[in-house]
C-alpha cells in the first residue's frame, strides 16, 4: 500500500505538531521502510502535478524508500519515467514501483552494487534499452554508521562509506554524461552535516562534503554543455538510514534540535529536486538546497 497524506488537513496537521517516534531499531543499514513506525510520508497527495518533467526520464540511485522514494514518486505525478537503482530492500522497491504506476509512468528496478564501477554500465544500458533516454541522473543513495570516535571507525568501514557515498557519484554520472543534452540535469544529495559536522559521523561528514566540492566542481564542468548540476542538503528527515544507524534512545528524539523542533518527512524535501530538475532552475547551477528545519548555514 502507498502510504501517503490523505488530504491537505493532515499534511498542515503533521507539519504543525511535534512529531514523536517510539524507541526502535534496525540491524542493517541502509535500513527497510516497511517496518518504521510511523511509516515515513513520501507522497503529498495535495500536490497536482502540471507536467513539468513530461516524458523524461529520471535515474534515482537509492530510489527504493526515504528522499529517493518522495523524489520518484513526485517526478512521477510531473509526467517522468523512473528508474529506481537499489542495493537489497526488495520488497521497498516494488512499492515504490506501485505508487509511480499509479500515476501513470513506468517503472525500472535495478538491483545491485553501486561500489562496483561496472555496475554503473550496466545500469545506463538497461536504461536506454528500456526507455530510450536519460534526461535527470539523482545521486542519491548512501550509507552512514556512527561512531563515537574516529579511533572506532576501521578501514573497512572507511572504504565502504566512501565507495558508497561518493565513488558510485563518479562512477554512474561518467556512465550518465555521454546521454545528457542541453537542459538535463544532475541532483546530488548531500547533508548539513558536510556544513557543519557531526562528531559521531565522521566519515559520512567527510563524503558529503566531498559531494558538495563535487557538485561545484563539475557544475564547471558541465556549464558550456548547459548541463545543470546542483545539490540537495537535507537536514534529519526520517527515513531507513535514521533506525538503521541511531540507538532507540536517539530515534525518539530525533530531529528535535532543530530550530523548527522537529524531523521532517521526505515528502517535505522532495520538492527542491522537481524544482532543480524542470525549468523552474534554468538559471540555476553549482548551488545547495538546504531543507534542514531552519538550521542556519
Amino acid at each position: 500500500m502507498c502510504y501517503d497524506f490523505k488530504s491537505l488537513g493532515e499534511k498542515e496537521e503533521i507539519i504543525k505538531r511535534k512529531i514523536s517516534f517510539k524507541k526502535q531499531h534496525q540491524d542493517k543499514v541502509p535500513g527497510i521502510e516497511s517496518i518504521m513506525i510511523p511509516r515515513p510520508i513520501f507522497d503529498d497527495t495535495s500536490h497536482k502535478g502540471t507536467d513539468k518533467l513530461k516524458d523524461k526520464v529520471a535515474i534515482i540511485t537509492g530510489g527504493d524508500s526515504g528522499i529517493g522514494r518522495a523524489v520518484a514518486v513526485l517526478f512521477a505525478k510531473e509526467g517522468c519515467d523512473i528508474v529506481i537503482v537499489y542495493l537489497n530492500e526488495t520488497e521497498d522497491a516494488l512499492e515504490t514501483k506501485k505508487c509511480v504506476e499509479k500515476y501513470g509512468r513506468k517503472c525500472l528496478l535495478i538491483q545491485g552494487d553501486l561500489k562496483d564501477e561496472k555496475f554503473s554500465k550496466f545500469i545506463v544500458n538497461n536504461t536506454i534499452e528500456a526507455l530510450g533516454k536519460i534526461n535527470i541522473l539523482v545521486n542519491n543513495c548512501g550509507v552512514q554508521y556512527v561512531k563515537n570516535s574516529i579511533f572506532d571507525i576501521s578501514a573497512k568501514q572507511l572504504k565502504n562509506t566512501f565507495e558508497t557515498n561518493i565513488f558510485s557519484f563518479f562512477y554512474l554520472t561518467k556512465e550518465v554524461l555521454p546521454f545528457l543534452n542541453k537542459n538535463d540535469c544532475i541532483i546530488n544529495t548531500s547533508s548539513i552535516n558536510a556544513f557543519r559536522g557531526n562528531k559521531k559521523l565522521i566519515d559520512y561528514s567527510a563524503t558529503k562534503g566531498a559531494i558538495t566540492a563535487f557538485t561545484k566542481s563539475l557544475a564547471k564542468s558541465l556549464v558550456n554543455k548547459k548541463i545543470r548540476v546542483n545539490e540537495v542538503a537535507p537536514g534529519p528527515i526520517w527515513t531507513p538510514l535514521i533506525p538503521a544507524s541511531f540507538s532507540e534512545d536517539d530515534v525518539e528524539v530525533f530531529g528535535t534540535d532543530t530550530p523548527l523542533k522537529r524531523p521532517a518527512m521526505p515528502c517535505e524535501v522532495a520538492p527542491a529536486y522537481l524544482y532543480l530538475a524542470c525549468d523552474d532552475s534554468s538559471y540555476v547551477t553549482g548551488q545547495t538546497i538546504h531543507v534542514n528545519g531552519g538550521t542556519i548555514i
